[in-house]
């Protein structure tokens, strides 16, 4: 017993001494977590480095976009085809995805082997073999009468610019084949296949291996955004938000990045961490100073690094009593499946002996332990360095979602991964050391990188079936320059029927007159009040003026709500309400015994007969108080003052708020002669020859005329234009069939239009998962204020899904970008429109005026113009088209309806004064 235990402590001891002296020898090769994270974070750079537009020519790490923008989502079915051509075997594949709820797939393959005179022979034997691989595979699947979508596998480095596309940039590994690099191998594919008569195949995909195990392991686990290949070769791929890669137009969504990370270090970059012994692998090579980083870690390599390091120890007397045989001189004797046998734990020291005998060296118990413990530093080296690698990419991905800690997916495949013993546990331990604030799940693919092929084709496949089906649900929204000049010269005819005694009666743009006759000259002073009724607020305000050299507007308002109950209560209780608000706010200013001018600005349309009488055609904006349609709103004002009985005031304009708009900017800029108002609802005044307006007596000057443009269309001159979204929309208003464009164009309703698109598309599949949600189901849910920050240029989809969140929207990045998109057709189509009515209008003052170009101010108001990123730019550039001969400058109205409303009481008491003068 006692002299077991002596051989037991003779064995550890010799195994520690032998342990000391290989750790000592190779020093250089192990690295410490503080060098680990130095590696990481040169890669972290040069995965900058490698999507900048301007760096990426010079950048080692290529970062190739793959134009892969989707994972599986669970919707994809049918049969597809895939080409896998990288390793040292080829394969056809083929692949039923079922789309049952259940992620399943059924994979059928075949290998083919890969000879050495196609690999290193010319570019179309090469293509002629896949083609002909294929065909066999076909033949013996009987798929021949079948079309079919094909993904083609192709782990070579490769640009590209579109997904079915892909420029070889150099051959890596084994081959080297001739007259392929610099040229689209998809385009090479197809010409060998259109050989094969029999067989009719669509290339839809060139994937990267890589790329392949992602979408593979996308497929059972929809955290899966990073793919990792460590066998003859090493690579990973990640997705990456569009925004960060200058190289591919766009910067809505993700797309994954093939990183070639096999090639970091090809600058230089770690040249401090390279040994003598990777510089002799190197030179040694096929692609010397090329494949740096896979040189020291893929299994194409690795064993070969073990044989040059056991050549050296060997020459120097370390090992085999310092005699080496021919075969330890001969390279590629020692291979990755040896060094993967000599670290086993049980069996290893004695496969460790009985290769080495293989080679004629006859090893000693002490070069058994020794060699074993060269293949664990070699082989420990590359899980380290892989891991660095990895853990740079996961905290990019980490950072680009914004969160401390993420839960993520990493699919792995790859002969080294796969089938050493220690090497995964190994790299896994590197991991989380290196990136404690990521959790990472591992998952190894099934069925490779094609099946990983045959799923991008079929998410391509769905995509593209998808974008055909949203194409046909927005284009009706996309308006033609034709379309909008109809739209621009039916509104000019409509804007010409108002203006006529004969027609006006039967013309859906009013062209109400408002017997404003002019606009602010400067002389203008005073204390006045101001009354804005016109959306779910109302305001009052008091208004000083200043005229002179010190011309100043000072205002001071309190806002009041309108409580839904009012809005649609009955008249008699508006007006009271409004008369209590009133009675608050000058109490609160300490002005309740004054009797100020009063200007009234009431935001529907009104019919005018004096500037201070005003009947309501019709309610619009959600109000439905009863008993005030037809009549005049001064009068219903004044009852309701008399009633209360506590002050009294001198109502001397009521004003629409787009002429307050016009008047508030026309303060400012003389030239100011049209109004426009692009906010919860939308409406257009300007300054009309008196000559023109036959409604009124009189052909001397001018009087502004609200166009309360909001009607038009309600006669169904633009029926053609509506789609049926819009019809939905108006069907469950609360005025069907009046106000038309106003539906088009408004605030009110571009976020109601926006949902039943939204519903639409998730009853076709093509949002949420084909569910609806209970919120989206709520008419108004989708505020037009959510528009404005969906289509934030400055917002990430990643916000855009918090925005969606809010809304009870459970929504994925493909979801994000497809809201964003309707949005953004929804938006623009109110914008252009609303740019076509504009031109009419522009036109027409232009052919008053009877000159060749017109140089004119329009004063704008409205949350949708002011607030919504793109609405204004959109307007101003339909309205250059429509109406090039008008030089138009767009200005923001300060308050319009508040201000404006006192600046008109001002000039109108001005005009009076004048005229009793």
């Amino acid at each position: 017993m006692f002299a077991v235990h002596l051989l037991a402590f003779h064995f550890t001891k010799l195994k520690e001494d032998q342990i000391k002296k290989v750790d000592r020898y190779l020093y250089p090769l192990r690295l410490c977590d503080d060098a680990l994270r130095d590696v990481m974070a040169r890669f972290q750079a040069e995965m900058v480095k490698g999507l900048g537009r301007d760096t990426n020519p010079t950048a080692a790490v290529k970062m190739l976009p793959s134009f892969v923008r989707s994972l599986p989502d669970g919707s994809e079915k049918g049969d597809f085809l895939a080409v896998d051509l990288g390793g040292s075997q080829f394969r056809a594949h083929q692949v039923k995805v079922f789309a049952d709820g259940k992620q399943s797939s059924q994979l059928e393959s075949k290998v083919y082997p890969t000879p050495k005179e196609v690999t290193e022979g010319n570019g179309a034997e090469l293509f002629d073999y896949i083609a002909d691989c294929l065909s066999d595979f076909m033949e013996t699947k009987n798929l021949k009468h079948k079309k079919l979508p094909l993904g083609f596998t192709f782990s070579f480095p490769c640009k590209q610019t579109k997904l079915e596309e892909g420029v070889l940039l150099a051959w890596t590994k084994h081959f080297k084949v001739r007259g392929v690099q610099d040229t689209d191998v998809v385009s090479s594919l197809r010409r060998a296949l259109q050989k094969h008569k029999d067989i009719d195949v669509d290339v839809l995909a060139l994937v990267n291996d890589t790329v392949g195990t992602m979408m593979t392991c996308g497929y059972d686990d929809q955290r899966c955004e990073v793919g990792l290949i460590i066998g003859t070769g090493t690579n990973a791929c990640y997705m990456e938000e569009m925004r960060h890669i200058s190289l591919v137009e766009g910067d809505e969504g993700r797309m994954c990045i093939n990183t070639e990370w096999g090639a970091f270090g090809d600058d230089g970059a770690l040249d401090d961490l390279r040994t003598e012994f990777d510089r002799e692998l190197d030179l040694g090579s096929l692609n010397p100073g090329k494949q740096l980083f896979e040189k020291m870690i893929s299994s194409l390599y690795l064993g070969e690094l073990v044989r040059l390091i056991l050549l050296k120890m060997t020459k120097e007397g370390l090992l085999f009593n310092g005699k080496v045989s021919t075969s330890l001189l001969t390279k590629g004797k020692i291979e990755m499946k040896h060094v993967s046998a000599m670290e086993k734990d049980k069996e290893g020291l004695s496969n460790t002996k009985e290769i080495l005998t293989d080679l004629n060296l006859f090893p000693s118990e002490e070069d058994c332990v020794a060699v074993q413990h060269v293949c664990t530093i070699v082989s420990f080296r590359s899980a380290n360095l892989c891991a660095a690698a990895l853990a740079a990419i996961l905290t990019r991905l980490r950072e680009n979602k914004k969160l401390l800690r993420m839960r993520t997916t990493v699919g792995i495949d790859g002969g080294l991964y796969k089938t050493h013993p220690k090497y995964a546990g190994r790299l896994h331990k590197a991991v989380r050391r290196l990136v404690p604030t990521c959790d990472v799940r591992f998952v190894l693919s099934a069925g490779g990188s094609g099946r990983g092929a045959a799923l991008v084709t079929a998410v391509a496949h769905r995509l593209a079936a998808q974008r055909r089906r949203l194409h046909a649900a927005l284009s009706p929204f996309l308006l033609p320059l034709a379309v909008l000049r109809d739209v621009r010269d039916s509104m000019r005819a409509e804007l010409e029927y108002g203006l006529k005694r004969e027609t006006q009666g039967k013309a859906t743009v009013k062209m109400l007159p408002t017997y404003v006759c002019g606009t602010p000259d400067g002389t203008e002073k005073g204390k006045f009040l101001a009354l804005d009724l016109g959306g779910t607020n109302f305001r009052v305000l008091l208004v000083k003026i200043k005229s002179g050299r010190r011309r100043s507007v000072q205002m001071y308002n309190k806002i009041f709500a309108i409580p839904l109950e009012i809005m649609q209560g009955t008249g008699e209780e508006l007006f009271d309400h409004i008369v209590q608000c009133i009675a608050d706010f000058l109490e609160y200013m300490g002005i309740k015994g004054a009797r100020l001018p009063l200007g009234f600005t009431f935001s529907f349309p009104c019919r005018q007969a004096s500037i201070d009488k005003g009947t309501l055609v019709g309610w619009t904006k959600g109000f439905k108080a009863t008993d005030c349609e037809g009549e005049d709103v001064v009068d219903m004002l004044r009852e309701a003052i008399r009633r209360r009985n506590e002050f009294d005031l001198d109502i001397v304009a009521v004003v629409n708020d787009t002429v307050g708009t016009m008047m508030t900017c026309g303060y400012e800029d003389p030239n100011c002669e049209i109004g426009l108002i692009a906010g919860t609802g939308s409406n257009v005044c300007y300054m009309e020859d008196m000559k023109n307006i036959e409604i009124v007596e009189g052909n001397e000057g001018k009087m502004c005329i609200n166009t309360e443009w909001g009607a038009f269309g309600d006669n169904g001159c633009i029926d053609h234009i509506r789609t049926k979204y819009d019809r939905e929309v108006d069907e469950g208003s609360l005025n069907p069939g009046k106000q038309r464009y106003e539906k088009m164009t408004s605030g009110m309703y571009l976020g109601e239009i926006v949902r039943q698109i939204l519903i639409d598309l998730t009853k076709q599949g093509l949002l949420f998962r084909g569910q609806i949600s209970e919120s989206l189901r709520k008419r108004g849910i989708f505020e037009t204020k959510f528009l404005s920050q969906i289509e934030s240029d400055r917002l990430a989809l990643l916000q855009v899904r918090r925005v969606l969140r809010q809304l009870g929207l459970d929504s994925t990045c493909d979801d994000s970008i497809i809201v964003k998109e309707v949005c953004g057709v929804v938006s623009t189509r109110a914008a252009r429109l609303c740019g076509a009515g504009l031109a009419a209008v522009l036109e027409k003052k232009r052919e008053n005026r009877g000159v060749e170009r017109l140089q004119i101010t329009v004063g704008v108001d409205g949350t949708l113009y002011k607030l919504h990123p793109h609405f204004s730019r959109v307007l101003q550039e339909t309205v250059k088209e429509l109406a090039p001969q008008c030089d138009v400058t767009f200005m923001l109205s300060e308050d319009g309806s508040g201000k404006g409303a006192a600046l008109i009481t001002a000039v109108a008491k001005r005009l009076h004064n004048v005229g009793q003068k």
